[in-house]
């Protein structure tokens, strides 16, 4: 356009600047944090009643049995890539797709962190009224570990 025609224009014209893309590695380290009580669903308390700490793998372990555990889009707090749709799973209309929707919600949930590198070995158990898995999650920098859940059906 001509700088004539540039003054007479009914919107404004105007260079768009580059954006510079940051390369930053992720930090795949993590970092201490209070321990928590699985069982009880609340910190570990020392008998000074102070909450006990974990070291960075403990932490790891306490989040990804939390992400298991968070219904994503529950809690307006969380992002919505957080936590599993394990109620919309349980609703398949037989046992193998509920297996397959619970594995595949638990893994999406769990892959999200860059510190896991994979989640393997689902096995199931059905009780009535109940459904129990236990995986093994592999994380990059630690020993692999297991959780196992009870759902209610």
């Amino acid at each position: 356009m001509a700088a004539a025609e540039e003054e007479r224009s009914l919107f404004p014209v105007f260079d768009i600047p580059e954006v510079e893309e940051d390369e930053e590695e992720y930090d795949t380290e993590f970092k201490p944090s209070f321990a928590w009580d699985i069982e009880k669903g609340d910190f570990v308390i020392d008998a000074k009643h102070q909450a006990v700490k974990s070291d960075g793998y403990e932490a790891y372990k306490i989040w990804c049995f939390k992400a298991v555990q968070t219904e994503r889009l529950s809690c307006l707090a969380y992002d919505d890539d957080d936590g599993t749709e394990l109620e919309d799973a349980l609703k398949e209309s037989d046992e193998n797709a509920v297996e397959l929707a619970v594995a595949r919600t638990i893994q999406e949930a769990l892959m999200v962190n860059p510190r896991t590198e994979a989640v393997e070995k689902f096995e199931f158990g059905w009780e009535p009224g109940e459904l129990t898995v236990s995986f093994t999650v592999i994380p990059s920098q630690w020993e692999e570990f297991s959780i196992k859940l009870a759902l209610d059906r």
